[in-house]
């Protein structure tokens, strides 16, 4: 993650982060991408079943039971193992996940061991009984994905009324003090309604969103044609700083993140060596703390059936079961060379990112993009758009 309101309006200084001592046990959720011991932040996909019919769903969720779902009391067990393990945050995701009817029951058990439990949902099912519930948990944040206004969202999601549904949602947890904030997925065909986000953001006081870049994986992947040219990337995220600033200047505070592509990180920096050149100092530090991609280091995934993953992204490729090895050894075991080099990402990239001066920003991006488009999991990844005179500039 970037924090584009953090970094370009200075939300967030370099010593915010060292005065938590940068550990992620101690941090607050706004810090945690800059901590120290990258304890990993697991997502972990509770089901794939799902109410809607998402485009560029990566876990090809559909409106169908699934075989082999770990239970209720497996994923007690898995809670308790993350727990020990020093696991700071679990997002609970699909599918849907508010389509298993444990899921508060889960999220709760996983706030009873000091883990902070978020949800990433389509926001279509959460009434106000159910608002009340997640809050009577303990729930930290909601997460809504959002592709845009109504007319666009609904064509993405694949059901008329998705987008009242989701408003509605976000009004229930807005009615019981739940954080809850937007998801938004950039591609073609919907990069237009990002000032509209925006828009939306200050009518309904939202306070958080997060921008994702596409990964071309499950459903996503047959969008690969839909992403964003480089110019067109580096448009879209001009767009995203500049209106954040416009908040910011006008004192209407909002945390803006983009997500899943770190050449932001450089980008950004390079922005404000010529605009706000006394701050780009400070920004560099947190983005060197941020240390970028962090697949298999600082960040996880589970399945619906207990699969290991680097990521939400690389599902076709396990380093093993929960219901056979706990998470923590899985995670730590060096023995799987896939594992072991991800540990340590940024000796093993090929090409532009290994000559790239922004390596130990970035460390090379999204390895599932790179692998999905040149079959080579070192590849340079191609959704990088910093152009060649960029990548071999300095910082100063």
């Amino acid at each position: 993650m970037i924090g584009i309101s953090k970094l370009y309006c200075g939300t967030v200084e370099p010593s915010d982060a060292i005065r938590y001592g940068r550990h992620s046990g101690k941090l607050p959720s706004h810090l945690l991408q800059f901590s120290i011991d990258k304890k990993p932040v697991v997502v972990w996909n509770t089901t794939r079943r799902c109410n809607l019919k998402c485009i560029h769903c990566y876990a090809h969720a559909k409106d169908i039971p699934f075989e082999n779902e770990l239970s209720t009391d497996e994923g007690k067990a898995l809670i308790d193992d993350l727990a020990d393990f020093g696991v700071p945050v679990i997002l609970f995701s699909g599918g849907e996940p508010l389509v298993r009817k444990d899921l508060p029951d889960l999220a709760g058990y996983a706030v009873e061991k000091g883990i902070r439990a978020v949800i990433s949902t389509n926001g279509t099912l959460i009434t106000p009984e159910k608002a009340k519930i997640l809050k009577e948990i303990g729930l930290s944040y909601v997460g809504v994905s959002l592709d845009g206004m109504e007319e666009i969202h609904d064509r993405f999601r694949g059901m008329k009324g998705a987008f009242q549904k989701a408003m509605s949602g976000i009004r229930s947890c807005q009615d019981v003090g739940i954080k809850v904030g937007l998801r938004f997925t950039i591609n073609k065909f919907n990069v237009g309604e990002i000032p509209a986000i925006f828009d939306l953001l200050e009518e309904k006081e939202i306070p958080r969103i997060c921008f994702y870049h596409l990964v071309y994986a499950g459903r996503g992947s047959e969008l690969v044609k839909d992403d964003l040219s480089h110019e067109e990337t580096r448009r879209a995220v001009d767009v995203i700083i500049q209106r954040t600033k416009d908040l910011y200047d006008r004192g209407i505070e909002k945390e803006v993140l983009t997500v899943d592509n770190h050449a932001d990180g450089p980008y950004l920096y390079l922005k404000m060596l010529r605009e706000q050149p006394e701050r780009a100092n400070e920004v560099l530090e947190l983005l060197k703390m941020n240390e970028g991609n962090s697949s298999g280091r600082g960040f996880g995934c589970i399945s619906w059936d207990g699969e290991v993953h680097a990521d939400q992204f690389w599902r076709h490729h396990s380093f093993g079961n929960v219901r056979n090895r706990p998470f923590s050894e899985i995670w730590t075991d060096e023995s799987e060379p896939l594992m072991k080099k991800l540990k340590d990402k940024k000796r093993y990239v090929k090409g532009r990112c290994a000559d790239c001066n922004w390596l130990n920003i970035c460390a090379g991006n999204f390895r599932v993009r790179a692998e999905a488009v040149y079959d080579d999991v070192w590849a340079p990844d191609p959704a990088c758009y910093l152009t060649d005179e960029e990548i071999a500039k300095e910082a100063d």
